[in-house]
């Protein structure tokens, strides 16, 4: 009975203390099956509260899609088709196609261009683009220009192919003076061709691309089609040959200027004809100093006809030394024998070109 009171009052401790654990007692109660004490078990559980601010964040982050090691399918830079290709044989192929040398024709004539001295690619912008680019997308290929070069370029280009003209002039060939004809002469317009090399630079235009150059006119004082009356002499050769619409009519032998007084060489106009003349000394000439007026007579130096010519003090007359017909011996003018210098003077006018060779 002792025992039994012990048990309960040690139970009845445990109760009142609040234990929540459940307790079995197996060392200080008997095993026997005659009696067994069981004491409820009381649970305490402890709440806390959970609010939404102190939840962790989790935030969720799009996977980036892994740049491809080769372009795709129909990518184009600048027109050259990048498909498959890598970033390097990209930037290789694009290079090689923009140094393809552009050619250019000037009226049927080749030349060429290298578009790598002229211009920079910017290939290394374009090619990035190319390696996140959805097939079939066509990217242009920057191109920079360098002015100041190609502008050199066609400057010398244009050295090569224009031409001056070339008036209708007189020749001597073979101890015959002969008309040759307008040579019209041709200018390349340098201002479009760079405006168009400009453009095939930065379009990828390897051409070929055709020029031509304009023609410009001889302005030249006589043609061989318009001619008309028209005098010739030879310095070299004392002759003087009358043209009528650049065919020769006759040779003359004349005089001209000595050495020290030259026949002046060029083309000039008949200015004035006088039957008869009166010689007057030239006061500016040394060796005329002294000398006086020479009226019409066989004793005149300008013989019977003077035709003068639009250069001061020059003209075509005759002559009262026939002796000197044939050699420099005159002081700048032309003499003739008198005889011939009347048959020309019936058939020139006024106006009538001289050629001096």
């Amino acid at each position: 009975m002792k025992r039994v009171l012990l048990g309960f009052l040690l139970v009845a401790g445990f109760v009142a203390a609040g234990t929540s654990s459940s307790l079995v007692l197996a060392d200080t109660v008997p095993t026997s099956t005659d009696w067994v004490s069981t004491v409820p078990t009381t649970t305490t559980t402890n709440t806390v509260a959970v609010t939404p601010a102190s939840l962790p964040v989790i935030t969720k982050t799009k996977a980036t899609p892994p740049v491809p090691k080769t372009i795709q399918h129909g990518v184009k830079i600048g027109g050259v088709d990048v498909s498959g290709l890598d970033a390097a044989g990209a930037t290789a192929a694009v290079q090689a196609v923009f140094a393809t040398p552009l050619s250019l024709t000037v009226d049927g004539k080749p030349f060429t261009l290298s578009p790598v001295n002229m211009a920079t690619p910017y290939i290394d912008g374009a090619v990035r683009k190319a390696k996140v680019a959805a097939a079939g997308t066509k990217i242009p290929l920057v191109v920079s220009v360098k002015g100041a070069d190609l502008r050199a370029f066609v400057a010398r280009l244009a050295a090569k192919v224009d031409g001056k003209p070339i008036p209708a002039r007189l020749l001597l060939q073979s101890e015959r003076p002969v008309l040759k004809p307008d040579v019209p002469g041709r200018v390349l317009k340098q201002g479009p061709v760079v405006t168009s090399l400009v453009h095939a630079l930065s379009s990828g235009i390897r051409g070929p691309l055709a020029f031509t150059t304009i023609p410009v006119k001889a302005s030249g004082t006589f043609t061989t089609s318009a001619a008309g009356t028209m005098i010739v002499v030879s310095r070299s050769k004392n002759r003087l040959y009358l043209f009528d619409g650049g065919k020769p009519v006759k040779t003359f032998p004349v005089a001209t200027g000595q050495t020290i007084y030259p026949t002046p060489t060029g083309t000039f106009q008949i200015v004035a004809k006088r039957k008869d003349p009166w010689w007057y000394p030239p006061t500016q000439d040394a060796w005329a100093k002294g000398l006086k007026p020479v009226p019409p007579g066989p004793s005149n130096p300008l013989g019977t006809r003077w035709m003068g010519l639009s250069t001061p003090g020059i003209g075509i007359h005759g002559t009262d030394e026939p002796s000197s017909i044939g050699y420099s011996a005159s002081h700048g003018c032309i003499r003739m024998q008198v005889t011939d210098a009347e048959w020309l003077f019936d058939r020139v006018d006024v106006g009538t070109t001289v050629v001096i060779l």
